[in-house]
């Protein structure tokens, strides 16, 4: 029992190691460095104020980077480029980087086999197992939570689009452009599908041509319905097809295609309902039942 807590005591502090040292990393740059400068503070004064700083901000905060690095060198770059593609459909490319989440997994992985040993040396053979499991859960478990929200935020793009689309083609046919639609159901929403319009519409604006920001949408999603309407706009921009038409026509397509969607997870229910009601609901009914039942035949047996 002391290994095992003192085992996953080490892996909350290893893990807040970690997070501080790469989040401290990231906030330390140069600019504070000119700005220390411009305010007038001479090497001594930033030794001494250094001092003063915490530990892991002075000690620790410096060693993420080189971890980081060290680890993505050794990583095959076919695992790297999946990764920064999952983390694209999940949105999260902008603050984690497939290197830092590759070095995550590693650190979680050593962690989860430094307790399973600690664990392990108390005997048994629960802990040889520990060592087996636990590496594999601490390197697998990253990534299956990224999956899960790359699916959750496919999903909500989904359910989104054929509202989404409504409102551009209402727009567009009051007159507005495509890019001002965008911007006017970027700024009526609130989801992961009026967020990519915005970010499409500011690479646009930056100069990228429209097929090539619809490309990246495409990238960056991963929804084959959301890759349909792209298309679509695509070849409707290049034969010089009316705009609304196709977003009223891909809007009436989307709705049909939510249906179905809504259908489908509908008859998948009863197939997840089961589990927790064989292991959750029918013993408690079989307790309530059958219980009075069983202390009166022990009763009877005495």
């Amino acid at each position: 029992m002391i290994f095992a807590i003192a085992g996953f005591a080490l892996l909350v502090v290893g893990i807040a190691v970690v997070g501080v040292g790469l989040r401290e990393a990231r906030m330390t740059n140069g600019t504070v460095t000119y700005l220390q400068r411009l305010a007038g503070q001479d090497e001594t004064d930033e030794f001494q104020q250094r001092l003063t700083q915490p530990f892991v901000r002075r000690v620790v905060a410096p060693l993420g980077p080189r971890v980081v690095a060290r680890i993505a060198s050794l990583t095959p770059s076919s695992y790297l480029d999946r990764l920064h593609l999952s983390l694209l459909h999940a949105g999260l490319s902008s603050s984690v980087t497939a290197e830092e989440f590759a070095a995550a997994q590693v650190v979680l992985a050593g962690l989860a086999l430094v307790v399973a040993f600690l664990l392990a040396l108390s005997g048994g053979t629960l802990g040889l197992l520990l060592l087996i499991i636990a590496p594999t859960v601490g390197a697998i478990a990253p990534s299956a939570w990224l999956q899960r929200i790359a699916r959750e935020r496919g999903e909500a793009v989904l359910r989104d689009l054929p509202d989404v689309l409504d409102l551009l083609a209402i727009s567009v046919e009051a007159g507005t452009s495509l890019e001002q639609a965008m911007a006017i159901a970027g700024s009526h929403f609130t989801s992961p599908l009026a967020d990519e319009l915005v970010l499409t519409l500011r690479e646009m604006e930056l100069g990228l041509p429209r097929r090539q920001a619809f490309q990246n949408l495409r990238r960056r999603t991963n929804v084959p319905e959301l890759s349909n309407v792209v298309l679509v706009l695509t070849q409707a921009d290049g034969l010089g097809t009316p705009i609304s038409r196709v977003l009223h026509t891909q809007s009436h397509e989307m709705r049909d295609r939510r249906r179905q969607w809504a259908r489908e997870r509908a008859g998948k229910m009863p197939v997840k309902v089961l589990f927790p009601m064989v292991f959750f609901i029918f013993p408690a009914i079989f307790a309530v039942l059958l219980g009075p039942a069983a202390l009166k035949i022990m009763h009877g047996l005495r």
